[in-house]
């Protein structure tokens, strides 16, 4: 499964993958990607996203998160004023 942690900021999306790298680093150090909103022209609103490939809870993920992981996860991202989202 796929975790999309959302961010307004470029510095705080690289951070945040960089620091998630060192706890999980059967994940490797996750991708950030720049995404525009929807029905929006304007680069300034872009948003910029830490993309955890294979992550979350079951037996298909790459690297298996427990809730408390999760939570963990969720208490670094509001840290940024950033959100997770299941893609």
């Amino acid at each position: 499964m796929k975790q999309l942690l959302v961010f307004g900021e470029r510095d705080d999306a690289e951070e945040v993958a960089e620091t998630l790298g060192d706890w999980f680093p059967g994940l490797g150090v996750p991708r950030v990607v720049r995404e525009a909103l929807a029905g929006e022209d304007d680069a300034e609103d872009a948003q910029w996203v830490v993309v955890l490939e294979g992550a979350g809870e079951g037996g298909l993920a790459k690297v298996n998160l427990a809730k408390a992981d999760l939570a963990k996860v969720d208490e670094l991202v509001s840290r940024y004023e950033g959100w997770r989202e299941e893609g």
